[in-house]
C-alpha cells in the first residue's frame, strides 16, 4: 500500500480529515504537524507523495512557512520523483494527489 505524508498545522477538524479521503482511495497516510514533518519523513522510507495542507485561513507568515517547506522538500525529494503538493483545503487535495500519482511510472514492489 502506498503511503502519503500529510503535513498540516496540527489543528485538525473532523470534517477536514484528508486521511479519510486518502484511505477511501486506497492510500495509507500519516498526518503530522508542521514541526514534525522532517522527523516523520525520516521514518517513511519512500512516500508516494507529501501533501502540505495549509489552513484555509492562514495568514501570510504561515503560508510562507508552508511554501518554504514545499520548496525544500521538492529539492530533497526530486531524485525519487516524490510529488510535493500544497493545498489550502481538503477539497481537491485528493484529486490533485491522484492526478500526480497516476502520471508517475509504477515502481517495482519492495521485496
Amino acid at each position: 500500500m502506498q503511503k502519503v505524508l500529510v503535513v498540516d498545522s496540527g489543528e485538525r477538524a473532523p470534517d477536514s480529515a484528508l486521511s479519510a479521503e486518502l484511505a477511501g482511495m486506497g492510500y495509507a497516510s500519516v498526518t503530522a504537524p508542521f514541526e514534525a514533518a522532517d522527523d516523520v519523513l525520516a521514518l517513511i522510507p519512500s512516500p508516494a507523495a507529501v501533501v502540505l495542507q495549509m489552513p484555509q485561513h492562514a495568514d501570510w507568515s504561515e503560508r510562507r512557512r508552508f511554501l518554504e517547506l514545499a520548496t525544500r522538500l521538492r529539492k530533497t525529494l526530486a531524485e525519487t520523483h516524490t510529488p510535493v503538493i500544497v493545498t489550502g483545503a481538503v477539497n481537491g487535495a485528493a484529486t490533485m494527489l491522484q492526478n500526480h500519482l497516476s502520471s508517475l511510472p509504477v515502481a517495482a514492489a519492495d521485496l
